[in-house]
């Protein structure tokens, strides 16, 4: 039997392949293609060394609470498991249990524990990630404190009491001049180390609200709230309370073709169309001009479409509703490039945030192959 025969697409081929078409009201070219036998005589068989020479990483942003970066080369369903990883699968610490002393405030007790809850604190690194371990429920019927200890319980307080501003003139009208307290903050609400915790969050790195201005409640005067709190870690599975991203989404890199020339009043109506930044207004050069069948012909001087940046783009589409663009330009995206979009809560750094769902998804797949061999054997 004569050995097969695979022949590469060309260059054109494999980007008309690897974009999704925006077209006036419909999207085409959706469903993935490159897997084993779609193409005759074409081999599209996993192999390290061709996912290792088509990966690639690219940051465009990397503060420590907003990163966005670009996967390419891969395909949507690892960009996916990636995103579901961030969002519900790596551990942060959060308000679970609250024990409620005192409440005259108008909000209720459930309702004051559940803002209590959804509260994001920061402290010291090495104390959230390494020291803290997984706090166990304990069974009906047990102390519910038997099984806190300083290395997976962390315990805060709120002791808030309305008063009468006596230095408030008579006719102030401002209840945060008129009483003290009136408004309840995240920052009112102290941390209480316990054990070795002074070791891990003390100074800079203690325990506190990401954002101290959080308004938890309103008070009048002689209302109080008193109560403790008890931290736990746990993940976004259980309740969004423990995702560490605000927002962890991704999408395709935008592609703009100028098919034919866009000249004049036309370039700049069709400037508009998209966001500010993603096409820009150049002038016909003599060469251009001169050139037979650039369409550029007789037009030296005068400004024409060129396409600058169109990561910047939101696919509108709204070029594609103005007769005077007509086959002329030609949107899509494409399938294997992802601008993921990274918010941290303020527990890992964002590029931490990704490099750990890297992590969780090596472990799942090593389980995952266990499970097969054990299953095979």
């Amino acid at each position: 039997m004569a050995p097969s025969r695979h022949s590469a697409p060309s260059e054109e081929e494999q980007l008309r392949r690897n974009t999704v078409g925006i077209n006036k009201e419909t999207v085409s070219n959706v469903s993935s293609t490159d897997f084993p036998g779609h193409f005759p005589g074409e081999d599209h068989a996993f192999s390290i060394d061709r996912f290792k020479s088509a990966f690639s990483v690219q940051f465009h942003r990397n503060e420590p609470n907003d990163a966005s970066f670009s996967l390419v080369g891969i395909d949507a369903s690892l960009a996916n498991a990636f995103r579901r990883i961030l969002i519900a699968e790596i551990p942060t610490l959060a308000i679970e249990d609250v024990y409620i002393e005192n409440n005259t405030s108008v909000i209720q007790d459930e309702v004051l524990a559940h803002r209590l809850g959804l509260i994001p604190f920061n402290g010291g690194r090495e104390g959230i990630h390494n020291f803290l371990k997984w706090y166990k429920k304990p069974e009906a019927g047990e102390d519910p404190y038997a099984n806190s200890f300083d290395w997976n319980t962390v315990r805060l307080e709120l002791n808030v009491t309305c008063t009468v501003n006596p230095d408030a003139s008579p006719t102030e009208t401002d209840p945060l001049k008129a009483y003290n307290h009136a408004h309840v903050y995240a920052k009112d609400i102290v941390f209480v180390p316990t054990g070795r915790q002074v070791e891990y969050f003390s100074g800079e790195n203690a325990i506190a609200p990401v954002n101290p201005d959080i308004l938890i409640a309103k008070l009048r005067p002689k209302q109080s709230i008193n109560l403790a709190m008890h931290m736990h870690k746990g993940i976004g599975a259980d309740h969004s309370k423990f995702s560490p991203v605000a927002t962890a989404s991704y999408r395709l890199l935008p592609l703009i073709n100028i098919t034919r020339p866009i000249i004049g009043a036309d370039a700049e109506k069709f400037q508009r169309c998209f966001p500010e930044g993603v096409i820009g207004l150049e002038k016909i050069s003599r060469e251009e001009a001169s050139r037979p069948g650039s369409g550029y012909e007789g037009h030296a001087g005068e400004l024409k479409a060129v396409v600058k940046d169109t990561m910047k783009d939101t696919v509108s589409r709204e070029a594609l509703r103005h007769p005077e663009f007509e086959g002329k330009v030609k949107l899509g995206r494409r399938r294997d490039h992802f601008i993921f979009s990274i918010e941290s809560t303020g527990q890992w750094d964002s590029d931490e945030l990704f490099l750990e769902a890297v992590k969780h998804l090596k472990l799942k797949c090593k389980k995952l192959e266990q499970q097969v061999i054990n299953m095979v054997q």
